[in-house]
Protein backbone atom coordinates (compact mmCIF):
# COMPACT_ATOMS: atom_id res chain seq x y z
CA UNK A 1 0.00 0.00 0.00
CA UNK A 2 1.00 3.24 -0.75
CA UNK A 3 1.68 5.74 2.26
CA UNK A 4 3.29 9.17 2.45
CA UNK A 5 6.78 8.71 5.07
CA UNK A 6 8.35 11.74 6.98
CA UNK A 7 11.82 10.24 5.80
CA UNK A 8 13.47 12.91 8.56
CA UNK A 9 12.43 15.85 10.30
CA UNK A 10 12.50 19.24 8.43
CA UNK A 11 11.53 20.30 5.13
CA UNK A 12 8.87 19.21 2.91
CA UNK A 13 10.42 17.56 0.50
CA UNK A 14 11.23 14.91 3.14
CA UNK A 15 7.66 13.60 2.59
CA UNK A 16 8.49 10.97 0.64
CA UNK A 17 6.02 8.04 -1.49
CA UNK A 18 6.76 4.24 0.25
CA UNK A 19 5.34 1.50 0.15
CA UNK A 20 3.96 0.36 3.45
CA UNK A 21 2.31 -3.15 4.40
CA UNK A 22 -2.02 -3.35 3.86
CA UNK A 23 -3.59 -2.28 7.66
CA UNK A 24 -4.91 -4.90 9.39
CA UNK A 25 -8.93 -4.50 10.55
CA UNK A 26 -8.80 -5.07 14.36
CA UNK A 27 -11.76 -5.42 16.58
CA UNK A 28 -14.13 -2.54 16.80
CA UNK A 29 -12.85 -0.54 13.06
CA UNK A 30 -12.94 -1.06 9.65
CA UNK A 31 -10.77 -0.24 6.86
CA UNK A 32 -11.72 3.08 4.74
CA UNK A 33 -10.25 2.67 0.83
CA UNK A 34 -9.50 6.81 1.35
CA UNK A 35 -11.07 8.88 -1.11
CA UNK A 36 -9.28 11.86 0.45
CA UNK A 37 -6.85 13.34 3.25
CA UNK A 38 -7.14 16.15 4.96
CA UNK A 39 -3.80 18.19 5.38
CA UNK A 40 -3.99 20.25 8.48
CA UNK A 41 -1.00 22.80 10.40
CA UNK A 42 -0.81 19.84 12.58
CA UNK A 43 0.82 17.64 10.21
CA UNK A 44 3.23 20.65 9.63
CA UNK A 45 4.35 20.21 12.97
CA UNK A 46 4.76 16.62 12.79
CA UNK A 47 6.99 16.78 9.53
CA UNK A 48 8.85 19.13 11.46
CA UNK A 49 9.23 16.84 14.07
CA UNK A 50 7.32 18.50 16.60
CA UNK A 51 4.49 16.80 16.95
CA UNK A 52 5.15 12.93 17.02
CA UNK A 53 2.28 10.69 16.65
CA UNK A 54 0.45 8.38 19.16
CA UNK A 55 1.95 5.13 19.94
CA UNK A 56 -0.84 3.35 18.36
CA UNK A 57 -0.87 5.39 15.28
CA UNK A 58 1.18 5.12 11.80
CA UNK A 59 4.25 6.97 11.57
CA UNK A 60 2.69 8.67 8.57
CA UNK A 61 0.24 12.29 8.89
CA UNK A 62 -3.27 12.93 8.33
CA UNK A 63 -5.74 13.51 10.75
CA UNK A 64 -9.03 13.05 8.60
CA UNK A 65 -9.94 11.26 5.52
CA UNK A 66 -13.18 10.79 3.59
CA UNK A 67 -13.68 7.21 1.66
CA UNK A 68 -15.45 3.82 1.79
CA UNK A 69 -15.66 0.97 3.86
CA UNK A 70 -14.18 -2.03 2.21
CA UNK A 71 -13.61 -4.43 5.54
CA UNK A 72 -15.21 -4.20 8.61
CA UNK A 73 -13.73 -6.04 12.11
CA UNK A 74 -15.51 -7.65 15.00
CA UNK A 75 -18.22 -4.75 16.66
CA UNK A 76 -17.02 -3.65 20.33
CA UNK A 77 -18.98 -5.34 22.80
CA UNK A 78 -22.41 -3.56 23.58
CA UNK A 79 -22.31 -1.25 20.17
CA UNK A 80 -24.63 -0.51 18.55
CA UNK A 81 -23.49 1.08 15.51
CA UNK A 82 -23.25 -0.96 12.98
CA UNK A 83 -21.25 -0.14 9.04
CA UNK A 84 -21.52 -1.78 6.08
CA UNK A 85 -19.04 -2.73 3.18
CA UNK A 86 -19.61 0.38 0.55
CA UNK A 87 -21.09 2.69 3.08
CA UNK A 88 -19.02 6.43 2.25
CA UNK A 89 -17.98 7.63 5.25
CA UNK A 90 -15.42 10.29 6.80
CA UNK A 91 -13.32 10.03 9.68
CA UNK A 92 -11.59 12.18 12.66
CA UNK A 93 -7.64 9.82 12.77
CA UNK A 94 -4.77 10.24 15.21
CA UNK A 95 -2.40 9.90 12.45
CA UNK A 96 -2.34 7.34 8.88
CA UNK A 97 -4.65 9.31 6.77
CA UNK A 98 -1.96 9.97 4.30
CA UNK A 99 -2.27 6.47 2.88
CA UNK A 100 -4.29 4.27 0.03
CA UNK A 101 -5.80 3.21 3.17
CA UNK A 102 -6.70 3.70 6.91
CA UNK A 103 -7.69 2.24 9.87
CA UNK A 104 -10.29 3.67 11.71
CA UNK A 105 -12.02 3.15 14.99
CA UNK A 106 -15.71 2.90 14.28
CA UNK A 107 -16.70 5.63 17.31
CA UNK A 108 -14.94 7.68 14.86
CA UNK A 109 -16.90 7.73 11.36
CA UNK A 110 -19.23 9.68 10.43
CA UNK A 111 -21.92 9.15 6.89
CA UNK A 112 -21.06 11.51 4.26
CA UNK A 113 -24.40 13.05 3.76
CA UNK A 114 -25.83 13.25 0.44
CA UNK A 115 -25.19 16.03 -1.28
CA UNK A 116 -21.35 15.89 -0.46
CA UNK A 117 -19.25 15.42 -3.26
CA UNK A 118 -16.50 11.93 -1.19
CA UNK A 119 -13.15 13.86 -1.76
CA UNK A 120 -14.98 17.27 -0.27
CA UNK A 121 -16.07 15.22 2.72
CA UNK A 122 -12.54 15.19 4.30
CA UNK A 123 -12.39 18.61 4.96
CA UNK A 124 -14.93 18.39 7.62
CA UNK A 125 -13.94 16.09 10.69
CA UNK A 126 -11.01 17.15 11.54
CA UNK A 127 -12.17 21.03 11.69
CA UNK A 128 -15.70 20.22 12.82
CA UNK A 129 -14.27 18.68 16.27
CA UNK A 130 -12.30 20.92 17.03
CA UNK A 131 -14.98 23.48 16.60
CA UNK A 132 -18.26 21.86 18.54
CA UNK A 133 -15.14 20.62 20.88
CA UNK A 134 -14.18 23.89 22.06
CA UNK A 135 -17.40 25.92 21.59
CA UNK A 136 -18.63 23.32 24.59
CA UNK A 137 -15.65 23.77 26.51
CA UNK A 138 -16.17 27.74 26.39
CA UNK A 139 -19.50 27.04 27.52
CA UNK A 140 -21.28 28.73 24.52
CA UNK A 141 -25.14 28.92 24.02
CA UNK A 142 -27.44 30.35 21.23
CA UNK A 143 -27.25 34.64 21.58
CA UNK A 144 -23.44 34.39 22.84
CA UNK A 145 -21.41 36.52 20.85
CA UNK A 146 -18.14 34.22 19.40
CA UNK A 147 -15.25 36.09 17.59
CA UNK A 148 -13.81 33.89 15.44
CA UNK A 149 -9.80 34.56 14.72
CA UNK A 150 -8.93 33.43 11.27
CA UNK A 151 -11.82 33.17 9.60
CA UNK A 152 -10.70 32.33 6.09
CA UNK A 153 -8.76 28.94 7.41
CA UNK A 154 -9.79 25.22 7.24
CA UNK A 155 -10.85 25.49 10.99
CA UNK A 156 -11.78 28.74 10.46
CA UNK A 157 -14.31 28.32 7.65
CA UNK A 158 -16.09 25.28 9.54
CA UNK A 159 -16.15 27.38 13.03
CA UNK A 160 -17.76 30.38 11.43
CA UNK A 161 -20.70 28.39 9.55
CA UNK A 162 -21.02 25.89 12.85
CA UNK A 163 -21.22 28.65 15.43
CA UNK A 164 -23.79 30.88 13.24
CA UNK A 165 -25.78 27.25 12.30
CA UNK A 166 -25.94 26.69 16.09
CA UNK A 167 -27.30 30.35 16.91
CA UNK A 168 -24.39 32.08 18.16
CA UNK A 169 -23.92 35.92 16.96
CA UNK A 170 -20.56 35.83 15.43
CA UNK A 171 -17.71 37.70 14.29
CA UNK A 172 -14.63 36.97 12.74
CA UNK A 173 -11.49 38.34 10.68
CA UNK A 174 -9.56 37.46 7.76
CA UNK A 175 -6.64 39.12 5.83
CA UNK A 176 -7.13 41.63 3.43
CA UNK A 177 -10.94 43.15 1.47
CA UNK A 178 -11.34 39.88 -0.72
CA UNK A 179 -11.04 37.60 2.22
CA UNK A 180 -13.33 39.60 4.29
CA UNK A 181 -15.56 39.70 1.65
CA UNK A 182 -15.68 35.44 1.46
CA UNK A 183 -16.17 34.97 4.95
CA UNK A 184 -18.92 37.13 5.22
CA UNK A 185 -20.93 34.58 3.33
CA UNK A 186 -20.50 31.98 5.59
CA UNK A 187 -23.35 33.42 7.62
CA UNK A 188 -20.81 35.94 9.94
CA UNK A 189 -22.68 39.11 11.66
CA UNK A 190 -19.83 41.11 11.17
CA UNK A 191 -16.39 40.39 9.70
CA UNK A 192 -12.72 42.07 10.34
CA UNK A 193 -9.98 42.69 8.34
CA UNK A 194 -7.14 41.42 10.99
CA UNK A 195 -4.27 43.61 9.31
CA UNK A 196 -6.03 46.52 10.02
CA UNK A 197 -4.56 48.02 13.67
CA UNK A 198 -8.14 49.38 15.01
CA UNK A 199 -9.35 45.80 15.12
CA UNK A 200 -9.91 45.95 18.86
CA UNK A 201 -11.83 49.22 18.54
CA UNK A 202 -14.14 47.51 15.94
CA UNK A 203 -15.13 44.81 17.71
CA UNK A 204 -15.87 46.67 20.59
CA UNK A 205 -17.79 48.97 18.63
CA UNK A 206 -19.82 46.00 16.50
CA UNK A 207 -20.36 44.99 20.59
CA UNK A 208 -21.68 48.63 21.97
CA UNK A 209 -18.65 48.20 24.28
CA UNK A 210 -18.98 45.25 25.97
CA UNK A 211 -16.61 43.33 24.10
CA UNK A 212 -17.26 39.19 22.82
CA UNK A 213 -18.05 36.30 24.80
CA UNK A 214 -16.11 33.42 23.31
CA UNK A 215 -12.92 34.46 21.46
CA UNK A 216 -11.99 31.38 19.13
CA UNK A 217 -7.45 32.15 18.52
CA UNK A 218 -5.65 30.24 16.16
CA UNK A 219 -2.73 32.94 16.45
CA UNK A 220 -1.66 32.01 19.79
CA UNK A 221 0.95 34.82 21.50
CA UNK A 222 0.66 37.49 18.82
CA UNK A 223 -2.94 37.64 19.37
CA UNK A 224 -3.41 37.49 23.02
CA UNK A 225 -3.39 41.32 23.80
CA UNK A 226 -5.97 42.19 21.88
CA UNK A 227 -8.01 39.25 22.28
CA UNK A 228 -8.21 39.86 25.91
CA UNK A 229 -8.80 43.26 25.19
CA UNK A 230 -12.03 42.34 22.93
CA UNK A 231 -13.45 39.89 25.92
CA UNK A 232 -16.29 40.79 27.29
CA UNK A 233 -16.92 40.40 31.64
CA UNK A 234 -16.54 36.45 32.21
CA UNK A 235 -15.48 35.86 28.61
CA UNK A 236 -13.67 33.18 27.45
CA UNK A 237 -10.19 33.05 25.40
CA UNK A 238 -10.13 29.52 23.97
CA UNK A 239 -6.35 28.96 22.45
CA UNK A 240 -6.90 26.39 19.34
CA UNK A 241 -3.53 27.37 17.07
CA UNK A 242 -0.05 28.50 17.50
CA UNK A 243 0.19 29.82 13.69
CA UNK A 244 1.79 33.39 15.77
CA UNK A 245 3.95 31.82 18.65
CA UNK A 246 3.43 29.74 22.17
CA UNK A 247 5.06 32.07 24.34
CA UNK A 248 3.25 35.82 25.09
CA UNK A 249 2.83 38.21 27.82
CA UNK A 250 -0.35 38.06 29.50
CA UNK A 251 -1.82 41.39 31.46
CA UNK A 252 -3.06 39.90 34.52
CA UNK A 253 -4.72 42.93 36.04
CA UNK A 254 -6.88 43.04 32.76
CA UNK A 255 -8.10 39.15 33.50
CA UNK A 256 -9.08 39.96 36.58
CA UNK A 257 -11.09 42.94 35.75
CA UNK A 258 -12.44 41.04 33.00
CA UNK A 259 -13.25 37.94 35.18
CA UNK A 260 -11.91 36.14 32.13
CA UNK A 261 -10.71 32.69 31.58
CA UNK A 262 -7.82 31.65 29.39
CA UNK A 263 -8.43 27.85 28.02
CA UNK A 264 -6.46 25.50 25.71
CA UNK A 265 -7.48 22.17 24.13
CA UNK A 266 -6.01 19.63 21.95
CA UNK A 267 -7.86 17.02 19.85
CA UNK A 268 -5.21 14.09 18.61
CA UNK A 269 -4.17 13.44 22.68
CA UNK A 270 -7.34 13.22 23.66
CA UNK A 271 -8.48 9.25 25.38
CA UNK A 272 -10.45 7.31 22.59
CA UNK A 273 -13.67 7.56 24.39
CA UNK A 274 -13.29 11.67 24.41
CA UNK A 275 -12.78 11.77 20.81
CA UNK A 276 -15.72 8.94 20.34
CA UNK A 277 -18.05 11.19 22.34
CA UNK A 278 -17.28 14.46 20.11
CA UNK A 279 -17.63 12.58 17.13
CA UNK A 280 -21.38 11.80 18.54
CA UNK A 281 -21.67 15.19 18.76
CA UNK A 282 -20.95 16.53 15.52
CA UNK A 283 -23.45 13.84 14.45
CA UNK A 284 -25.71 15.34 16.27
CA UNK A 285 -25.17 18.81 16.12
CA UNK A 286 -23.37 19.58 13.31
CA UNK A 287 -24.10 16.82 10.80
CA UNK A 288 -27.89 18.46 10.35
CA UNK A 289 -26.51 21.62 9.39
CA UNK A 290 -24.34 20.19 6.63
CA UNK A 291 -27.53 17.98 5.44
CA UNK A 292 -29.06 21.47 5.25
CA UNK A 293 -26.78 23.44 3.32
CA UNK A 294 -25.71 25.83 6.49
CA UNK A 295 -22.37 24.04 7.03
CA UNK A 296 -20.22 23.22 3.66
CA UNK A 297 -16.69 22.04 3.37
CA UNK A 298 -14.47 24.88 2.10
CA UNK A 299 -12.37 23.43 -0.19
CA UNK A 300 -9.00 25.91 -1.38
CA UNK A 301 -7.03 22.90 -3.75
CA UNK A 302 -6.79 19.13 -4.36
CA UNK A 303 -3.64 17.40 -4.59
CA UNK A 304 -2.91 14.27 -5.87
CA UNK A 305 -1.49 11.94 -2.43
CA UNK A 306 1.86 11.87 -3.92
CA UNK A 307 2.46 15.81 -4.01
CA UNK A 308 1.93 16.19 -0.30
CA UNK A 309 5.17 17.95 -0.19
CA UNK A 310 3.70 20.65 -2.59
CA UNK A 311 0.27 20.40 -0.44
CA UNK A 312 2.61 21.15 2.86
CA UNK A 313 4.31 24.30 0.85
CA UNK A 314 1.09 25.35 0.00
CA UNK A 315 -0.50 25.52 3.40
CA UNK A 316 2.39 26.55 4.45
CA UNK A 317 2.48 29.93 2.18
CA UNK A 318 -0.55 31.34 4.00
CA UNK A 319 -2.66 31.82 0.75
CA UNK A 320 -4.60 28.78 1.50
CA UNK A 321 -8.61 29.45 2.07
CA UNK A 322 -10.39 26.71 3.52
CA UNK A 323 -8.66 23.04 3.26
CA UNK A 324 -6.21 21.45 1.18
CA UNK A 325 -6.69 17.72 0.35
CA UNK A 326 -4.89 15.24 -0.86
CA UNK A 327 -7.01 12.52 -2.84
CA UNK A 328 -5.77 9.25 -3.59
Amino acid sequence: MLAILNEAPGEPDVLQPTEVAEPVVTCGTVIVQVAAAGVNRADLLQRAGHYPPPPDAPPWPGLEVSGTVVEIGPPHPGSTVSWQVGDRVCALLTGGGYARRAVVDTGLLLPVPDGIDLVDAAALPEAAATVISNLDAAHAQPGHTVLVRGGSGGVGSAAVQIAAGLGLKVLATAGGPERVRRVGEFGADSVFDHTDDRLVDAVLSATDGRGVDIVLDVLGAAGLADNLAMLAVGGRLVVIGLQKGRRGTLDLGRLLERRASVMGTTLRSRPLAERTAIVAAVRQRVWPLVAAGRVRPVVHARLPLTEAAAAHRLLASGEVFGKVLLTC
